[in-house]
């Protein structure tokens, strides 16, 4: 029977660990949501609010405008190049034509023939005059989107001797921003610590332990997982001192527990057989005879 009430009680303190780590559950998810609209309490930043708004804007609309003289140009110089290339196709049809055929007059030397030599002779001047403009078209596409192109960057230089000191305030600005966000986020945490302190200390052994617990390991959670990644570097300072802070703490809670505990152990050691029987835990005493280490014990039963 005390067999079946010890197997029932320790199902019993499962299913309270269990409420625990549920209630813990909660907390986070809604630890979580705050954590999250903090990041709504700043502004974004960007660059550009540390820059010059007048000449943001102009050198803004002369970049694009620069932008689309440069695609309107390379348009128009795709349409140049096709009718070049097709007017230097005309005229090479039309010279080879007209070199056979000088060469059938050349052959019969017939003089009536003198009017089609002039006609052909102008038709092909006239493909070569065609030619010669349509590569000067070409060309003259090409200087646009080469003048356009040379004006956009001397715009992007004068937006990057706009942007490099504002680049400095805009790292300084983030970093005081990190700053505060950890603070708010500190301002969160340490009351829950605190909290979660007290909790440990007065109410872990009482009946309301599994909330006290839950609230425990949120706490603990929200210190690792919401805080501790958020510390300001300032080239490891921070993160070493609070390190040190944080060992040095729980080192000497360590270091006292164990003394006590070793200071408890010498105190019952001292005591007679008989009392130091009367003081142990029920359950204690119960591990201690199944495993056979309370020999004495048994011994008293019999």
């Amino acid at each position: 029977m005390s067999k079946g009430l010890r197997l029932t009680e320790q199902w019993m303190q499962r299913a309270l660990w269990l409420v625990a780590l549920v209630f813990a559950a909660f907390l986070v998810g809604l630890g979580g949501l705050v954590v999250q609209n903090l990041r709504n309490v700043e502004e974004p930043l960007t660059v550009e609010q540390f820059m010059n708004p007048a000449q943001v804007g102009k050198l803004r609309a002369e970049m694009s405008a620069q932008e689309k003289r440069i695609e309107a140009a390379r348009t128009r110089l795709e349409q140049a190049s096709q009718k070049h290339t097709v007017a230097q196709s005309n005229t090479r049809s039309a010279r080879s034509t007209f070199d056979d055929w000088l060469a059938t007059r050349q052959a019969t030397a017939r003089p009536e023939q003198d009017p089609e030599l002039i006609k052909r002779t102008q038709g092909l001047e006239a493909l070569e005059r065609a030619e010669r403009a349509a590569l000067a078209a070409v060309e003259g596409e090409q200087q646009t989107m080469l003048d356009a192109t040379q004006a956009y960057e001397r715009a992007s230089l004068r937006w990057r001797a706009l942007e490099e000191p504002a680049q400095h305030a805009f790292a300084d600005e983030v970093e005081a921003r990190e700053l505060r966000v950890f603070l708010y986020r500190l301002a969160l945490t340490l009351p829950l610590l605190l909290g979660a302190a007290w909790l440990f200390r007065h109410k872990r052994k009482t009946p309301d332990w599994p909330f006290a617990w839950g609230f425990i390991l949120f706490a603990l959670f929200t210190f690792f997982f919401e805080l501790v990644p958020y510390l300001p570097s300032y080239g490891g300072y921070v993160r070493y001192i609070v390190g040190i802070i944080l060992t040095i703490v729980a080192g000497r809670y360590a270091i006292a527990w164990l003394q006590g505990y070793l200071t408890r152990q010498k105190q019952a050691e001292a005591l007679p057989d008989a009392e130091r029987r009367q003081g142990m835990r029920y359950d204690v005493v119960q591990a201690r005879l199944a495993k056979g280490v309370c020999r004495s014990f048994k011994l008293t039963q019999s």
